[in-house]
């Protein structure tokens, strides 16, 4: 089991671990005396004990706050899953019928036979004026 030593509140500690997780050991002493450092800049010199246990209380009372904003963003969470279930559950939306009108084949014909007709008199009228 390994021997690590952190440093809390300007104090070494020698404290033991599981092998592996000396990085989580440290990180959770990184925390322990960042928060000690605040205690000491407000209140000044502490008994090690007391600087203990009020470091330790404020990093409580932090995670308190942000478990109960996991529980929050859980709630909405699972609120949002139902609204997007029912909104999954909901039959999709009839399809809009489009009618286009057909124009009939006889008066298609005869606006083609209208377009030659005056493309020959234009035609005229251009070789007249030429």
């Amino acid at each position: 089991m390994p021997q690590v030593e952190i440093f809390i509140g300007g104090r070494t500690f020698e404290v033991a671990c599981q092998e592996g997780e000396e990085h989580f050991l440290h990180s959770a002493a990184a925390m322990l005396d960042a928060e000690a450092a605040t205690l000491a800049e407000q209140i000044g010199r502490l008994p090690e004990a007391r600087m203990l246990l009020m470091a330790g209380l404020l990093l409580a009372d932090k995670t308190a706050g942000l478990e109960d904003k996991l529980r929050e963003a859980q709630v909405e969470a699972v609120a949002l899953r139902a609204k997007l279930d029912d909104a999954q559950a909901q039959p999709a939306p009839a399809p809009q019928r489009i009618e286009v009108p057909v124009v009939p084949v006889d008066v298609v014909d005869t606006l083609a036979e209208l377009a030659a007709r005056a493309e020959a008199l234009a035609d005229q009228v251009d070789a007249k004026l030429a």
